[in-house]
């Protein structure tokens, strides 16, 4: 039996076309689903700057609600004034600091390079925030976060979040109860920028007494508690120079 080469070629044709296309549409849906992903990173992060300095839904005690997604942009615009980028003594204004990755800073300084720190200032209610943004190491992953600082160095809010802190221990950094407890705390002691260091032994529950630079630990999370500890002090160092400055003393 004879072979069909019209047959062949058109099969071979077809084939090479169906490759192409089909090649086209796996590009075009990485790409999209790449820029969501990147689009939805935006928000997340608008989201955290915005519920440490205080503006959330939270309808309760014990919620944690952030600004929706298709609001958050708007909303962003309207309580945060400016984006300030610290890279050594030069202070400038970027407002797209909030797109910068402080872990990929922190890397540049343990290797002697330079880098770029971003703070936010916002304003709600009259009063005035600076946001910094922090990142550390917990248990099993990476841990991160931000913290409103009002002109005193009085901790306004915080807002953490972790990749893979233990269910229900490490992970409760990210609860309401945890997170407010910071409410208040000075970073200052003797008038020295220290930060805040989660305590095992502060023997303060409630967490009334706000000038020990302490709140209570995570139960059975000691080594995530000591990892925010470590994360925020480290923090509050890369910008001590620029939180000397705006100091009210």
């Amino acid at each position: 039996m004879g072979i069909n080469k019209d047959n062949n070629t058109y099969t071979v044709v077809f084939a090479a076309v169906m490759v192409i296309v089909v090649g086209s549409i796996l590009a075009y849906l990485a790409s999209s689903l790449s820029d969501k992903i990147k689009e939805n990173e935006r928000f997340e992060k608008q989201q955290n700057i915005l519920y440490a300095m205080g503006v959330n839904e939270n309808s309760d005690e014990g919620s944690v609600n952030f600004i929706p997604a298709d609001k958050v942009e708007n909303v962003f615009s309207e309580y945060i004034t400016e984006q300030l980028v610290i890279d050594g003594d030069q202070i400038t204004q970027n407002d797209e600091a909030y797109l910068i990755d402080l872990k990929k800073q922190i890397a540049a300084i343990k290797k002697g390079e330079t880098a770029q720190l971003p703070v936010f200032i916002g304003e709600k209610e009259g009063k005035k925030f600076y946001i910094l943004p922090m990142y550390g190491k917990g248990l099993w992953d990476a841990i991160w976060g931000f913290m409103a600082l009002d002109e005193d160095l009085t901790i306004q809010g915080v807002y953490f979040d972790h990749k893979g802190e233990t269910p229900g221990l490490g992970a409760n950094i990210k609860q309401r109860y945890f997170m407010d407890d910071f409410i208040g705390e000075s970073v200052l002691d003797n008038d020295r920028i220290v930060g805040v260091a989660v305590a095992k032994g502060n023997n303060d529950p409630a967490n009334n007494t706000k000038d020990d630079n302490e709140v209570d630990a995570l139960a059975g999370a000691t080594i995530t508690g000591n990892g925010v500890s470590a994360m925020i002090s480290e923090s509050i160092n890369l910008y001590k120079g620029y939180l000397e400055s705006i100091r009210v003393k």
